[in-house]
Parts: C-alpha cells; sequence; structure tokens
C-alpha cells in the first residue's frame, strides 16, 4: 500500500499523540537520528564492508535501518511543523538547477 508523505506524517503523528511525553526535544531527535544512522552504517559494513557480523549479533537489515531513519525524520518534521512534501520539492528544485549540469546524463544525443 502507497502512501503519501502528508499521510505517513499524518500516520506518526496520531501514533505520537497517544503517549503523554509526545514528540521528543529537537536534541533528542538528533542525538536518535545520529544513532539510527550509525546502525545503518554498521548494517552496510557488514553487508558491503569487510566487517562480518558475530554469530551472536541480532539479525538486522538495511532496509529496517533506513525505516528506522524515515521514523525519526518524520518525527523531527512532525515537532518542528515541517511539511516533509514540500521540504522535498524545495530540496528537488535546488538540485535541478544548482545541478542542473554538474552530472554526465544518461542521454545526451
Amino acid at each position: 500500500m502507497e502512501k503519501s508523505m502528508a499521510e505517513m506524517q499524518q500516520e506518526v503523528d496520531r501514533y505520537i499523540s497517544q503517549f503523554k511525553e509526545g514528540y521528543f526535544s529537537p536534541l533528542s531527535m538528533m542525538a536518535r537520528m545520529s544513532e539510527e544512522v550509525g546502525e545503518l552504517a554498521r548494517e552496510v559494513n557488514h553487508q558491503f564492508g569487510e566487517k562480518p557480523k558475530k554469530a551472536d549479533e541480532a539479525e538486522n537489515s538495511i532496509e529496517m535501518e533506513l525505516g528506522d531513519i524515515l521514523f525519526i525524520t518524520i518525527c523531527f518534521a512532525n515537532s518542528l511543523g515541517i511539511d516533509l512534501a514540500e521540504a522535498h520539492n524545495k530540496v528537488m528544485h535546488k538540485f535541478s538547477t544548482r545541478d542542473a549540469d554538474r552530472w554526465t546524463k544518461i542521454n545526451t544525443d
């Protein structure tokens, strides 16, 4: 089932809103995001790097770590009142204008 970014933001908000604690502070969320990025790095290193998992190490996946990062990103945005679809559009505009001629395009007939 595909969801729009707005639907994902609303779903996360409904989940978080059921708890008295609500969203963490921006500083705590930044720390949490850093933790999750570290966990993603560990999984990438296990899968593509030279560091195999230990026999007793929990099974995890890049997919789940990316999901965790998406969740904390949505929490961060929601707590600050940021519309992620709008943020995405602004970033894509920036890349499509600033970097328009930076990379070699596939179809350059």
